[in-house]
């Protein structure tokens, strides 16, 4: 029955780092078109987000099997319990890239090179998001804990570009809603370092057996 569910959970990690993977490759490719002004791309990143949905649907059928036919208890249905979470936070990472892309349809017009923070906070995301699906497979708490950390330096970056367009906005009110939409969209990436962060809190979860904010 042991290896039974050993090659259950293996199963399981396989997929959490494929459903990981679609996410990365999601936040890579959105900031690239948000930069690029590509408008072709939002057809795209809905494509992906219907993936990362589907992968999540995949998941949940994997560990009600777990539930079903193995009948985990203790550190073991820690696991499956806290990767049920991990997936409804990846799958709102993939909502969060969505709404990213629909709003590049009121930034394309625009010159994005210059906004290096947005882009920095974007691959901050991405390597919270990678470190967190990998703290789970490999049972680490320190990365897991790297990534509750690294929030903080998002949220630095938000803030630092928020007063920063607010006061554009401020002085030059005719381009305010271009530099709205800005803010809107390093909230979007805001929230999917908040995922990451929630992922690596039920990875604490997994494998302390206590979910620690």
């Amino acid at each position: 029955m042991r290896k039974g569910f050993e090659k259950q959970l293996e199963e399981l990690n396989v997929n959490l780092i494929r459903m990981g993977a679609m996410c990365e490759r999601h936040i890579t490719e959105t900031t690239d078109a948000l930069f690029k002004g590509d408008q072709s791309y939002v057809s795209r990143s809905h494509e992906l987000e219907e993936s990362i949905d589907k992968c999540e649907r995949e998941i949940e059928n994997i560990c009600m099997g777990i539930f079903l036919k193995q009948q985990p208890v203790a550190s073991d249905l820690r696991l499956v319990s806290a990767a049920l979470r991990m997936i409804s936070d990846m799958e709102r990472i993939g909502d969060q890239c969505a709404d990213i892309s629909d709003m590049i349809r009121y930034t394309a017009e625009y010159n994005m090179t210059d906004y290096t923070t947005l882009k920095l906070m974007s691959v901050y995301a991405k390597e919270m998001v990678t470190d967190a699906v990998e703290s789970y497979v490999r049972k680490d708490l320190q990365l897991a804990h790297k990534v509750l950390n690294q929030d903080d330096e998002v949220d630095k970056l938000f803030v630092e570009i928020k007063n920063k367009l607010i006061g554009y906005i401020s002085d030059t009110p005719s381009q305010g809603e271009f530099w709205i939409d800005v803010i809107m969209i390093a909230k979007y990436f805001e929230r999917i370092a908040d995922h990451a962060t929630n992922i690596a809190e039920w990875v604490e979860y997994s494998i302390v057996g206590e979910r620690v904010k």
